[in-house]
Order: structure tokens, then C-alpha cells, then sequence
């Protein structure tokens, strides 16, 4: 007599469309404590709030690939996701890891550009998004608000591009001193 087995197969399929409502609060917390929004009163948080997609992922799922189409900016609530890239021989590289609280994606709120790396959950996630046309109609709609948000888009992208020019010039010193 052989044993039948069943292979359970976890999928965030179905969680996606039934998720339970909004910890509001949380969520509100998360928002005004990352830099993009810190300078949005709480009506104006309470706005946004409305336009923010919830997600939930499991342990090995993809958030999205490496030249997909950027179309989101996304906050951790819970979980911890890593960002890799591919080379041209298609080895694997790890750029970054974010847990509660991190936030990626913001280029794709700038420019809707293809994706430079893939995002993975490494454990079960919950996940906020914020995406691009829903942004876009929300500035559409309330400008003000909108050029605080890109405001604060700006801060980040300059902060990250002073360290990135900070890491490439300590590289060339490495390098000259190693010469």
C-alpha cells in the first residue's frame, strides 16, 4: 500500500484581496516617521492613507524582479525583505535588507523606471504601497501636499546620493592606497 502525501503550498494570493482592514494607527505612525512624509500634518497623513495598497507576502516570494516595470514605493510592517541584483553572468548579489520600519521603491514615485534589483521576502511580510498613478492623482489633486511629499522624495535622494558618492570616494582611496 503506498502513502499518499499532501503538500500544503503556502500563496499570498488569496490574503491580498482579503485582507483584514487597516491598523490605521500603526500605519499612520509608520508613515509620519519616514522622512517622505514627515512633514505632513495627521489630516494629511489621514489622506494618504487612503491611497495605500496592503500586501502580505510569504517567506521566498518575490515583492518584484529586477526589470519589472517601477511602479510603487513600499514600507515594511512587518518582516524583513532583501534587495538583490543580477550581473551580466546572472550571479546574485545582495544590495540591502530592510525590516519594520524601512521603505524602498521611492525612484519608482520619481521616474516609473524598470526595477535596477529584485526585492524577496526573507520571512513572512506585511507590506504598504504606495503606487505611482495613485500618487500621482492624489498631487493631482491636492498640489500642496504633493510638493511636500516630493520634498521629501528630494531630501532622500540626496542623502542617499552624498552616501553613495561618500562610499565611491573612500573606494578610490582604498584603491590609490593600494596601488
Amino acid at each position: 500500500m503506498t502513502e499518499e502525501r499532501t503538500k500544503i503550498v503556502k500563496s499570498s494570493f488569496w490574503t491580498n484581496f482579503f485582507n483584514s482592514p487597516t491598523e490605521r494607527s500603526d500605519l499612520e505612525r509608520s508613515l509620519s516617521s519616514i522622512p517622505l512624509f514627515s512633514s505632513l500634518s495627521r489630516k494629511e497623513l489621514k489622506l494618504l492613507l487612503e491611497i495605500i495598497h496592503n500586501r502580505t507576502y510569504v517567506a521566498g516570494e518575490f515583492i518584484f524582479l529586477q526589470g519589472d516595470p517601477g511602479i510603487g514605493l513600499y514600507i515594511v510592517r512587518d518582516g524583513e525583505v532583501e534587495i538583490r541584483r543580477k550581473d551580466n553572468s546572472g550571479k546574485e548579489h545582495t544590495l540591502a535588507n530592510f525590516v519594520k520600519g524601512d521603505f524602498f521603491g521611492e525612484l519608482a514615485l520619481v521616474d516609473g523606471e524598470k526595477r535596477s534589483a529584485s526585492a524577496v521576502a526573507l520571512t513572512d511580510c506585511r507590506i504598504s504601497v504606495l503606487f505611482k498613478p495613485d500618487l500621482d492623482e492624489f498631487i493631482e489633486k491636492f498640489p500642496r501636499k504633493g510638493i511636500k511629499i516630493l520634498q521629501g522624495i528630494s531630501v532622500i535622494l540626496a542623502e542617499r546620493l552624498r552616501k553613495l558618492n561618500e562610499d565611491y570616494f573612500q573606494l578610490l582611496i582604498t584603491k590609490s592606497n593600494g596601488s
